[in-house]
């Protein structure tokens, strides 16, 4: 039988989960149909490449910019939060087992909200670039992709090689196995847990910042690069040997960049 500590447990990882399908899920279904955006990303995948030259692209007014904004944030809620679950469980067991456990769900909605906090950074980080690129013509406004054959080649080549860089390896190691810093590094109180939040979202972003760079050479609203970004993150970071999965992907990307540039 049970103890009562075994069946708070489990009813807060019950919880935690529920909670974060409902978000994953909730973003999955603003970026599918694009909110706020003049066509869904079912609508730009049924589109031929050539078509953004017979259609009017939006104008970057500050309301655009926020919605473009907005659409990289829910983009990336729903790619990184599969990953982080594990580590939000984990946040949400330790919490209960170490006498912390008053407003654990609130505190795990803070750690949440640190560490989505990071990633609405990588967002407007992402969003004013996408401006620029738009601004000098090196990227499709419609297709939401890099036009220029040598920046994507550049794109995909820097990728490929920042796989094999020790801050990637570094922050891969932690974003597996974050149980050290987690237990070490633990800070009380609801500040704390935004706090941890955060510094986990930190590490998650060094990790995966360049993939999601990817984007803009696949295309931003483009639902194959979304799903496989997404999925090859979720192997990398969970199953067994999922660096190697990393070093892989760094050698098909870096080759892919490297024939494109020289072709």
């Amino acid at each position: 039988m049970s103890s009562p500590i075994e069946r708070l447990l489990r009813h807060d990882r019950l919880i935690v989960i529920v909670a974060l399908m409902v978000v994953t899920m909730a973003a999955g279904l603003f970026t599918l149909f694009g909110v706020g955006l003049p066509m869904s990303a079912f609508d730009m995948k049924a589109m031929p490449d050539d078509m953004d030259k017979l259609l009017i692209p939006a104008l970057w007014t500050p309301t655009y910019f926020i919605i473009i904004f907005l659409m990289w944030w829910v983009m990336m809620i729903a790619m990184m939060i599969p990953g982080a679950a594990p580590t939000i469980l984990l946040f949400t067991a330790l919490d209960r087992r170490g006498g912390d456990g008053k407003f654990i769900f609130f505190k795990m909605i803070l750690f949440l909200s640190g560490y989505l906090a990071v990633w609405g950074f990588f967002s407007f980080c992402a969003t004013f670039l996408q401006w620029i690129l738009e601004h000098h013509a090196l990227a499709s406004p419609v297709m939401m992709k890099v036009t220029g054959h040598y920046l994507g080649a550049g794109i995909l080549l820097l990728a490929g090689l920042y796989q094999f860089t020790p801050l990637k390896r570094a922050c891969l190691t932690h974003c597996r196995a974050p149980v050290r810093f987690l237990t070490e590094r633990r800070r009380p109180g609801r500040r704390g847990a935004f706090l941890m939040g955060a510094e986990h979202g930190l590490f998650c972003l060094g990790c995966c910042w360049f993939l999601m760079v990817l984007l803009f050479f696949g295309g931003i609203m483009n639902l194959y690069w979304i799903a496989g970004l997404a999925l090859f993150i979720l192997f990398e970071k969970l199953v067994p040997h999922g660096h190697r999965i990393g070093y892989a992907g760094g050698l098909v990307l870096t080759i892919a960049g490297g024939y494109l540039l020289m072709s």
